[in-house]
């Protein structure tokens, strides 16, 4: 449990502080917006691209990797379906849902997690590689084509995407590097290093901004939180489980780390980008937190029956 502790004690302390400034009017009325767009638009797509460029594509090509992407991406479409059969939301909400009950917070929780609890972080930084090169660029594609609709043919704004999207364009400047095997100075490095620092602490302080105007959901809503938190927290740790253990034959440290990583609660990211789109946010920033708390129990009962 502490173990599990370490790596959500600095997402709590952040959130309160964003909190605690909305409730005191500390930074102004624009403040959340300004610092949720400064993430999406500078810091995330920094931390993105010194990540891509020192990854190594070929840990993808493992089946502990391969079962998290299936479960993810089983969890992900039944997310998908329910917004748009059940929930009838747009195509950009149907997105953001799917995201909420799907991906996961593999890098600033995932990570202390699995230095904690597995004492190796290759596999969690495998998933989130999995995570941003493909997972990321289907969400992002799936809103900006419905926030677009009718702007331009959709092919063409698909291929202009990463031109136009600094998280894309990042991950793939990122990769660019990763591939041609360059090596930056530290000139370029260590300015992009800092400001990719902030990504997390601004993303999570804008989330904490945003709890203080928090509104009363409406029973459709709460119903589809409840979905949304049982995917995440429930269903795909589970399915990733019976899919590692039935269907891949995984066990041991590989089985383990596949269901802890599937067990992670929703990364903050879903909040920034239905904020940077202008969409709902009630849903994902409920999601968001409601996980993070749930998994503190659900990460602690798989590390005392798979670890």
């Amino acid at each position: 449990m502490h173990a599990v502790l370490a790596g959500f004690l600095p997402i709590w302390v952040i959130t309160a502080l964003g909190w605690t400034a909305a409730r005191f009017d500390l930074l102004g009325d624009q403040a959340q917006t300004v610092l949720g767009r400064f993430a999406f638009t500078f810091a995330m797509p920094s931390l993105l691209f010194l990540t891509m460029s020192r990854s190594h594509i070929g840990d993808l090509a493992t089946a502990a990797v391969g079962v998290f992407a299936l479960s993810l991406l089983i969890v992900f479409a039944a997310a998908l379906a329910a917004g748009r059969r059940i929930f009838r939301h747009r195509q950009a909400d149907q997105a953001i849902g799917a995201m909420c009950a799907s991906y996961v917070n593999s890098a600033n929780l995932g990570i202390p997690v699995a230095v904690h609890v597995l004492h190796d972080t290759s596999f969690i930084v495998a998933a989130a590689l999995f995570q941003m090169l493909f997972v990321t660029p289907l969400i992002l594609i799936l809103i900006d084509l419905d926030t677009h609709r009718g702007v331009g043919d959709a092919w063409s704004r698909m291929l202009r995407l990463p031109f136009r999207n600094p998280v894309i364009a990042a991950s793939a400047a990122g990769l660019l590097v990763a591939a041609t095997g360059l090596t930056l100075p530290d000139e370029v490095v260590s300015p992009v290093q800092l400001l990719g620092g902030a990504g997390v602490p601004s993303a999570l302080f804008a989330l904490g901004m945003s709890l203080h105007a928090r509104s009363r959901p409406t029973p459709a809503a709460r119903a589809e939180r409840r979905l949304l938190v049982v995917l995440k927290t429930v269903v795909h740790p589970l399915l990733a489980y019976l899919l590692a253990r039935y269907a891949f034959s995984l066990s041991g440290h590989a089985l383990f780390a596949v269901v802890l990583c599937a067990g992670l609660p929703t990364a903050q990211n879903a909040f920034i980008y239905a904020s940077e789109y202008r969409l709902a946010t009630d849903l994902p920033r409920d999601t968001v937190l409601l996980t993070t708390l749930l998994s503190m129990v659900t990460l602690t009962l798989i590390a005392y029956v798979l670890g």
